[in-house]
C-alpha cells in the first residue's frame, strides 16, 4: 500500500551537521578550510566575478549594430522556380496566382538554377545574372521600381 512505502535501507543517510564541535568530526572550521576569502562569513563572489579580470559582459561592445531603417526586404523569386511556368508575360499578380510568392512584398529575381522557355516578365527588380539568362533564353525582363 502507498501508506507503507520506505525508502531501501541504505540509501538515505543523514545530513552533516557541520560546525557542532569538534567531536562531529565536522568541528572547528566546519569543511571551509582555514582562512581566505572562501572561509569568511557572507563571502560569494557575485555572479561572473572572473578574480578582477574585466568580467565578459563588459567587455562585449556597448551598443549593438546598425540596422537600416531604410531597408525594402524583397520576396525572391528564383530561375529554377520560373522554369515551372509556360512561356509567356508574366507580372506580379500573375507569378502571385501561379502560387510562386507568398507575401506582397516587392519580388526580385534572382539567378539561381535556369531557364529555357520565353518568359516576359515585369517585376520589381531582377540579378544581373538573372536578367542575363532570361534574355539569353530569349525571354526579357522589365523593372518596375517600387524599391
Amino acid at each position: 500500500m502507498l501508506h507503507t512505502i520506505k525508502p531501501t535501507p541504505g540509501s538515505k543517510s543523514a545530513q552533516k551537521r557541520k560546525g557542532r564541535g569538534s567531536g562531529s568530526g565536522n568541528g572547528t572550521t566546519a569543511g571551509k578550510g582555514t582562512k581566505g576569502q572562501r572561509s569568511r562569513a557572507g563571502a560569494s563572489r557575485r555572479f561572473a566575478f572572473e578574480g578582477g579580470q574585466t568580467p565578459l559582459l563588459m567587455r562585449q561592445p556597448k551598443l549593438g549594430g546598425f540596422k537600416n531603417p531604410n531597408r525594402v526586404e524583397c520576396e525572391v523569386v528564383n530561375l529554377s522556380d520560373l522554369e515551372t511556368l509556360t512561356a509567356g508575360k508574366y507580372d506580379v499578380t500573375a507569378l502571385r496566382e501561379a502560387k510562386l510568392l507568398r507575401t506582397k512584398r516587392p519580388v526580385k529575381i534572382l539567378g539561381r538554377g535556369e531557364v529555357t522557355k520565353k518568359l516576359e516578365l515585369t517585376v520589381d527588380a531582377a540579378s544581373k545574372t538573372a536578367k542575363e539568362a532570361i534574355e539569353k533564353a530569349g525571354g526579357s525582363v522589365e523593372i518596375v521600381s517600387r524599391i
